[in-house]
């Protein structure tokens, strides 16, 4: 008889839309060396597309619709609930478009990430890649966060840039950065599965050693 596999760390996603850093993080889950496994995908949009990928892929969904209850609070309670349900060694926020109350970063502090369409701490919130091209930048980008009680201010794991154009709209710098949160947060999920990565007291650690800046991925 063959020995038991170990246990892969059950990572848990949040979205709330069409799902493409979703259907980033299973085509990376599927290859044979990934050492995590989604086990779950929560969704406050009942008609999100996101809901369609995870059922062809096989991924047990839940919906709590944040239109049902009367306050952020309730939503949270209600959203904590189903995830401690599945217990998950790791939450992954993929486009779930909710402000978390710090209560609920708190409980999950450490084990929570974020991906933002900014250099961080450049442009929190919303519209990020109007406001960059507003403000005339020559670089924009994406930032893979931890979550902690303030908004979008958790510490910065990796970062990947974008050139910015004349030639640019909102769209277009849009366009290129998916396609770098595509590729930067599946590998800093596998880092967090491998158990590289660790949110210390203010800081981020790899393999044990404060990161005085965040890994940043290469342009090509």
């Amino acid at each position: 008889m063959k020995a038991d596999q170990p246990t892969l760390p059950k990572i848990l996603v949040l979205a709330s839309g069409s799902g493409t850093n979703f259907q980033a993080l299973m085509d990376a889950s599927r290859e044979r060396d990934f050492p995590g496994q989604v086990i779950a995908l929560g969704c406050n949009q009942p008609k999100a597309f996101v809901l369609e990928r995870a059922e062809q892929a096989n991924v047990e969904t839940f919906v709590v619709n944040h239109k049902d209850f009367g306050s952020r609070e309730e939503f949270d309670a209600a959203l904590m609930a189903h995830i401690l349900r599945h217990n998950p060694d790791l939450i992954v926020l993929a486009g779930f478009m909710r402000i978390l109350t710090a209560d609920f970063a708190r409980a999950f502090r450490g084990k929570l990430i974020n991906v933002h369409p900014s250099l961080l701490p450049k442009y929190t919130g919303l519209n990020t890649h109007q406001r960059a091209l507003d403000a005339g930048d020559c670089t924009h980008g994406v930032s893979i966060h931890f979550v902690t009680e303030e908004l979008d201010g958790g510490p910065v794991i990796a970062q990947a840039e974008v050139a910015v154009t004349a030639e640019d709209s909102s769209e277009t710098l849009s366009e290129k950065v998916q396609k770098k949160e595509h590729l930067l947060y599946p590998i800093v999920v596998r880092w967090l599965c491998e158990g590289r990565i660790q949110l210390g007291s203010d800081q981020v650690l790899f393999d044990g050693q404060a990161m005085e800046a965040p890994m940043r991925l290469p342009d090509n």
